[in-house]
């Protein structure tokens, strides 16, 4: 393929454009960290220089839309091309007004259009997208797609109808089939209408659902208790998909990191200003700056992203956060087991007890300060053993991220991190050690505009933070 690439694809990256790239309709189910986001706008590109579009509508969740435009556009839309890139916002600023209005005016730039997957489920929301699929020849990509599997919710029904204006469309995901092969069915429908070759979900159901019928009281329904001609329904995609997981990626490399950031809670942005300015008056009420007394400051903002906050009366306060549904939502697109790494006992005990909710009680066991001596062997065993039911390793990094051989795992979590650059490698090699056959995907669960970006800057460059904070300064890192 001859195409003046800002950067070189992977090979398996090269074979989905090859496959996909001019094709009005494609599926790109591709594991986390190997580089989907990249193929779609190489896709973008190359459909732009050929006159085929003008524009791109990309729709994500919430904690990845934004990353569109900080991080995927800038490093993989070629030099070449100018774009004029918009996010969406709920405000109605005048200044955001005028800045989405831009979009649906004549130009010479590539207009791209970044929303999330939520705003579909308002009319404010699906007026803007439709409005601006009507004015351009659009390309429409769902990125992480298994957020339209409900064919119920109102975001589903609004993206299916709008995608019938754009001439090209694609979903990405690394796991499309979350707990049943009946996900498939909206995620289709949004690329062609009955190109699963139903026209109804009832008859998608009834082909590939076993079902019995069950009476409780006066009600009776269907059940369903397995499926059915999986082969053939793997024969209908393949055409307009293409499948690769991490440990087909022979030229990736062996550590994948990856990032997503969630917005603070009307509630903890209250908190977090409030503790913000506490932690300038003890730092300078100090008079000499220490880097445990910014450190412990720091560690208290964290918390506040995490949600909870310790009151100076010992009162430990719950506050709403997002991180939590973010968790959930990167364990949807993703397969195997996973490592989970947490900095506070109370991120451990609550993800526990979400992850129990969503995936049964024999799902997950922590791993921590307060785990039992005689119980942690076990409880590694039981994880590295393929056919176990304990998927997630829920731990705390300066317990468990030692000595531990955790390689049954290629997908590792960070909920929430420390400041301590040896504690934070050393719990990456857990994963990433002797036995390990597959890459390993990394993933920081970071707040938007707080101390959390600064630090996961900071640990991925190998920096340590307590020296970096006394050569900076408080202010830096605070404010």
């Amino acid at each position: 393929m001859r195409y003046k690439f800002k950067y070189q694809p992977y090979k398996h990256q090269l074979d989905a454009l090859e496959k996909s790239w001019d094709k009005n309709f494609f599926a790109l189910f591709m594991d986390m960290g190997t580089g989907k986001s990249k193929v779609l706008i190489d896709t973008i590109a190359m459909l732009y220089d050929k006159g085929k579009i003008d524009s791109a509508l990309i729709i994500a969740p919430k904690g990845v839309y934004r990353n569109w435009e900080r991080k995927e556009l800038p490093t993989h839309l070629p030099d070449h091309i100018e774009a004029n890139i918009v996010v969406w916002s709920p405000q109605k600023t005048k200044k955001k007004q005028a800045e989405l209005a831009t979009l649906n005016e004549p130009s010479d730039k590539l207009q791209i259009f970044l929303m999330n997957v939520e705003a579909l489920s308002s009319s404010r929301g699906v007026w803007s997208a439709s409005q601006f699929i009507l004015c351009h020849r659009t390309m429409l990509a769902v990125d992480e797609s298994t957020t339209i599997k409900s064919r119920t919710a109102n975001r589903t029904k609004n993206l299916i109808k709008i995608s019938r204006n754009a001439p090209y469309r694609r979903i990405l995901t690394g796991s499309p089939v979350t707990k049943s092969p009946l996900d498939l069915f909206t995620q289709c429908e949004f690329l062609e209408h009955y190109v699963l070759g139903h026209s109804s979900f009832w008859t998608f159901q009834n082909r590939y659902a076993k079902m019995v019928r069950k009476t409780m009281g006066a009600h009776s329904f269907n059940h369903i208790v397995g499926y059915q001609n999986l082969e053939e329904l793997n024969g209908i995609i393949e055409p307009f998909s293409f499948r690769v997981r991490k440990e087909d990626c022979l030229d990736l490399p062996d550590k994948v990191y990856t990032q997503r950031s969630v917005e603070l809670t009307k509630e903890q942005r209250v908190l977090y200003d409030q503790m913000k300015k506490n932690a300038m008056s003890v730092i300078e009420n100090e008079g000499i700056m220490s880097a445990s007394t910014v450190l412990t400051q720091i560690l208290r903002l964290q918390q506040v992203c995490s949600g909870f906050a310790k009151l100076e009366d010992g009162r430990t306060i719950n506050v709403s956060n997002n991180k939590l549904p973010e968790l959930l939502s990167v364990l949807e697109e993703t397969d195997g087991k996973v490592i989970i790494w947490g900095n506070f006992t109370y991120d451990l005990e609550l993800i526990r007890q979400e992850l129990i909710k969503t995936y049964g009680i024999d799902s997950v066991e922590l791993f921590y300060g307060n785990t039992p001596a005689e119980e942690r062997q076990l409880i590694v065993e039981r994880f590295q053993d393929p056919d176990n039911p304990l998927r997630f390793f829920v731990g705390q990094p300066r317990t468990g991220g030692y000595g531990l051989t955790l390689t049954e795992a290629n997908t590792v979590i960070y909920y929430s991190n420390g400041y301590d650059l040896e504690v934070r490698l050393q719990s990456e090699d857990r994963a990433h050690r002797i036995g390990q056959t597959n890459k390993v995907t990394y993933v920081d669960i970071t707040t938007e505009g707080t101390v959390d970006q600064k630090v996961i800057k900071a640990l991925r460059s190998k920096i340590d933070i307590s020296t970096k904070v006394l050569a900076e300064g408080y202010k830096e890192w605070i404010i």
